[in-house]
């Protein structure tokens, strides 16, 4: 369909244009708002995560503190500050860009909405105006016009940059994904944990995991499956007999190197389900009365004990993905494959909104003083010709 040669035409296409514009610029900011706030609540939520798992972590530490070593006991101590500064550190950072985009984007898009809302009441009133030639009211409604003309083109401009800087944010965070050792501005909104940090505490945290289940292999070995005499007493003696316990697999070797487990070792999952078999009855003494290598008190620490090991060893992936940077990664990819499509297509769909509307205004207001000028006219003519029938010229008959 071809732009109308009459003016009304013309306003009436002009005008569905316009409409259309608006339109798109409303949905396209409306979209937009809605990507930045998932956007930043994924974030905030990775880092909630992050916090989580170090706290969780450190509580697991602290009642390990029961079953190592003396000597692992300060570093668990001294590893604190550095969970503490870490967690504080995601948190601050997150929260900090959460509240800064949070502070920008919300008056622009303010702004975005107010103008869209008055384009559109701006152009009924125009489209009606004209139509009905009151000249007056449509002078007045070209000044606001090209105000708002003025206002569209600066927000134009800046969707345009934002556009623009949405655009360069994804590559920038493709390119961090490649290169994650490169200094980037991606830190300042997500922030890269210090590796040497997360090493202390992924080491610490192996060193308590290998302590912890030596101190149980060490009770069963050195205890439960050990004759020991009866003038001990307990908790050395306490009748032990029976089939020997099988120990517990340890993850790791004294050198906290990653160790398979060995043949007849039982591993986290099924060793409580393997030493309960060897449980004996005791007497109020504590001596076993029926065969078996543990009591139930010796059954419920090394119960305990085991947990405790099992859930240091369950975080060691989440410290590791946090020492080569796969956990940020991972909220890049996550971003850039989630939402920076939807980013990139809303920004762009309000910036093409705000220049069909700018063209569209433009044209309308010229169209609109045309059209009242053509009304006026036409009233003018037809007050001339009732006060002159044709038929007369210059005030003679003719015959």
């Amino acid at each position: 369909m071809g732009i109308s040669t009459t003016p009304v035409g013309g306003i009436s296409q002009i005008s569905i244009t316009w409409l259309a514009g608006s339109l798109l610029l409303y949905n396209g900011q409306e979209n937009f708002q809605t990507s930045i706030v998932n956007i930043l609540s994924y974030v905030l939520h990775r880092a909630d995560t992050v916090v989580e798992n170090l706290t969780n972590l450190f509580s697991y530490l602290v009642s390990a503190k029961n079953v190592v070593p003396a000597e692992l006991r300060g570093n668990i101590d001294g590893i604190h500050m550095q969970i503490n500064l870490v967690s504080t550190t995601i948190l601050n950072v997150t929260g900090n860009s959460s509240k800064d985009l949070g502070i920008l984007f919300s008056p622009i898009r303010i702004y975005r909405i107010y103008v869209a809302a008055a384009l559109i009441v701006l152009a009924l009133l125009g489209f009606l105006f004209s139509i009905l030639g009151i000249q007056c009211l449509v002078h007045i409604l070209v000044i606001i016009g090209w105000m708002l003309i003025t206002v569209t083109f600066i927000l134009s401009g800046m969707s345009l940059l934002v556009h623009n800087v949405v655009a360069d944010t994804c590559i920038a965070m493709d390119d961090w994904r490649q290169n994650p050792t490169a200094d980037s501005a991606l830190e300042d909104i997500i922030p890269k944990v210090d590796n040497e940090m997360t090493q202390q505490i992924f080491n610490v945290t192996k060193a308590t995991t290998y302590g912890a289940v030596s101190g149980v292999n060490g009770a069963i070995l050195n205890v439960s499956n050990a004759d020991n005499p009866p003038d001990l007493g307990p908790p050395l003696y306490f009748n032990q007999s029976g089939p020997l316990m099988p120990v517990l697999c340890n993850p790791y070797n004294a050198d906290l190197t990653d160790r398979q487990c060995a043949a007849g070792e039982v591993d986290f999952k099924n060793s409580t389900e393997v030493w309960r078999n060897y449980i004996c009855e005791v007497s109020e003494s504590g001596i076993c009365i029926t065969p078996g290598r543990v009591t139930p008190d010796g059954y419920n620490w090394m119960l305990l004990s085991t947990n405790v090991s099992y859930h240091l060893y369950f975080y060691s992936p989440f410290l590791i993905n946090l020492v080569d940077s796969t956990f940020l990664k991972e909220t890049l990819a996550t971003i850039g494959k989630d939402h920076c499509p939807g980013l990139r297509r809303y920004s762009h769909r309000t910036y093409v909104g705000f220049i069909t509307t700018s063209a569209a205004l433009m044209l309308s207001l010229i169209l609109w003083i045309i059209y009242a000028r053509e009304q006026r006219n036409r009233a003018y003519t037809k007050k001339h010709m009732a006060r002159h029938p044709v038929g007369h010229f210059n005030g003679a008959k003719v015959s």
